[in-house]
């Protein structure tokens, strides 16, 4: 179960990656890959989304522990 708590930090770097590659092609071609912009948003959202899950299941396990 140590192994999920790790994945929102490579949907993270996924998301920066994403960003570097959007920036990297502006600054050369002055387009934007869209395919890039979308894995960047869901990446950024499914981070938020894991880690407010993550505290949530935390919260709801320590609640049971009293």
């Amino acid at each position: 179960m140590k192994v999920l708590s790790y994945t929102k930090y490579l949907y993270l770097l996924v998301a920066i990656l994403s960003i570097y590659k959007i920036i990297e092609t502006w600054s050369s071609v002055k387009k934007i890959d869209y395919m890039f912009v979308a894995f960047a948003v869901v990446s950024l959202f499914m981070f938020f989304f894991r880690r407010h899950y993550e505290k949530k299941f935390e919260d709801r396990k320590k609640g049971k522990d009293k």
